[in-house]
């Protein structure tokens, strides 16, 4: 009985269940590892383990089409015309990169992001953790549910009101519940058509606004960031790479049932999930690409284009390009929907893969979705409370939610570029040189963008008095400190730390040992004795 107890108990502490996960093997495959020794040796590639493992980096690209990035998509084509194509661009890849390094995680380890910071850190240290990422996704669910909320005001004609649309869309966690007892394939096939209706919408409308192509692929090519849209740019960066969906894909890939004690099982899934997550995002990044395009071809040099948001998009584009069979307003809304729900919906499996792995809980799937569900939608009423009438406000906080994500980064991405470069934990999988250089060379770009952000744009726009100042000024040295901590790790005994450490202690010991041998009388006195 207790055998028993305990195993239901490791159970519980996956990811997935054992019943819940996908099979990824064929009748009529070799089980024998043949690999020789070799880490390298990796299986023939097949479309048809291609399609099995086709599934995560599509749930995990949705965070790449909330709400918040439609926001900063449109704003910045209003405000900067084609001019940040290419930082949507770079953005996306290094985001892929990023995503890459969490699916190697969670497949080289058989353990998600959050379970790995409950044991590498401190109390202290990861419960801090878990309350910036909470921060995080509540911040992103407040975009994802506003966006939808106001899609349905849109498609009722103004009947349902802004706080209504929230509480419908809040009750999607619970939808989310009842469609995962049909399954992982069939819940990932839901967020695919919610993808499909997304690029449908928004390449109907690139279609009836025909943006400059020659500027598209000027914007692409050539780097360039307007003095008017430098916050433009920041937020595109905390809306592209969202701290939370890191969490999110380490966990995802332990949807597929694979034997990581087989070296070849483990990189054969890297490949394929590699391939998956580069084509989910490249789809992503045309469909974000549109929507850029579309408001830079009607709006950018107007005078309209400072009050765009995602609340009066719709009218906009309705007053430019008109009617019609399908009228371009409730195409926007269709789009804008299909954004929001499916984007509320992976942020409540976020928020029960966060909560299990710091907290190690050991409740029902159920009661976890309701606690998840309601730390976000209780604020995110608030906020359509408050903002109802005022479009414009509403419009502003959707930019600072994304300077939040942006700020919030750091807490996801250097444990991630920590755990990746450890020996220990990765074993054979541990990340090169090369892959480390790259990596951590995007992490100091995220900091220094937040530096400037923290320095720039929020000390000169909200700053009114000394008392503010210092305050600012505290928040921003704890910030950076702990960051140096994360960096360091001077809790774990092969951190960076301990590696500077033993770093100096080797150069002190060859000084010692030059010494000795530049001064031998010491030593060869006895011996003539």
């Amino acid at each position: 009985m207790r055998k028993q107890q305990q195993h239901d108990e490791i159970e519980e502490e996956r990811a997935y269940e054992k019943s819940e996960q996908v099979n990824v093997s064929w009748d009529g495959e070799v089980e024998e590892d043949v690999e020789d020794g070799n880490v390298d040796y990796l299986p023939k590639f097949s479309w048809w383990k291609l399609w099995m493992f086709s599934g995560p980096g599509f749930l995990m690209s949705i965070a790449y089409l909330d709400p918040g990035n439609i926001e900063s998509d449109l704003q910045s084509g209003a405000t900067a015309g084609y001019a940040l194509l290419w930082l949507l661009m770079w953005a996306t890849i290094m985001g892929l990169l990023i995503q890459m390094l969490a699916a190697r995680l969670g497949v080289a380890t058989g353990r998600h992001l959050a379970e790995l910071c409950r044991d590498e850190y401190p109390v202290w240290a990861r419960m801090f953790l878990w309350i910036m990422t909470e921060v995080a996704i509540i911040g992103a669910d407040v975009q994802q549910v506003i966006g939808s909320a106001i899609a349905f005001r849109i498609l009722s004609n103004g009947y349902i009101p802004l706080w209504l649309g929230v509480l419908i869309t809040g009750v999607d966690g619970f939808l989310f519940l009842f469609l995962e007892n049909f399954g992982v394939r069939k819940l990932e096939a839901l967020f695919c058509t919610f993808i499909a209706i997304m690029a449908l919408s928004f390449a109907w409308m690139f279609g009836q606004t025909n943006p400059d192509v020659k500027a598209m692929v000027k914007g692409l090519v050539i780097p360039s960031v307007p003095g008017n849209a430098v916050d433009k740019a920041v937020g595109i960066v905390g809306a592209v790479i969202m701290p939370h969906n890191i969490f999110l894909h380490s966990a995802l890939v332990q949807s597929r049932n694979i034997d990581i004690t087989r070296k070849s099982r483990v990189r054969e899934a890297q490949r394929y999930y590699n391939i998956e997550s580069a084509v989910a995002l490249f789809i992503s990044f045309l469909i974000n690409l549109c929507i850029m395009a579309i408001f830079a071809k009607a709006f950018f040099g107007k005078e309209s284009a400072e009050n765009i948001g995602l609340a009066n998009a719709g009218e906009y584009l309705q007053q430019k390009y008109g009617g019609g069979l399908f009228p371009i307003l409730y195409i926007w809304a269709i789009g804008l929907l299909a954004a929001g729900q499916s984007s509320t919906m992976t942020g409540t499996y976020t928020g029960q893969f966060v909560m299990a792995g710091f907290l190690d809980l050991r409740v029902k799937k159920w009661i976890r979705v309701l606690v998840t569900r309601l730390v976000a939608i209780v604020p995110t009423v608030a906020v359509a409370l408050l903002f109802d009438s005022s479009e414009n406000e509403l419009d502003q906080l959707s930019e600072w939610l994304n300077v939040l994500q942006s700020i919030q980064l750091p807490f996801a991405l250097i444990p991630l570029l920590c755990l990746v470069s450890n020996v220990r934990v990765m074993g054979d999988f541990v990340i090169g040189t090369v892959t480390k250089v790259v990596a951590w060379s995007i992490a100091v770009l995220v900091l220094a963008i937040n530096m400037y952000l923290l320095g720039v744009s929020v000390f000169t726009s909200i700053v009114e008095s000394v008392q503010v100042i210092a305050i600012l000024g505290v928040l921003t040295v704890l910030y950076v400190a702990f960051i140096c901590y994360l960096i360091l790790e001077p809790a774990q005994a092969d951190g960076n730390w301990a590696c500077i450490k033993n770093f100096f202690s080797r150069i002190e010991r060859k000084q010692i040992l030059e010494h000795v041998v530049d001064e031998p009388d010491d030593i060869t006195v006895p011996l003539v004795k």
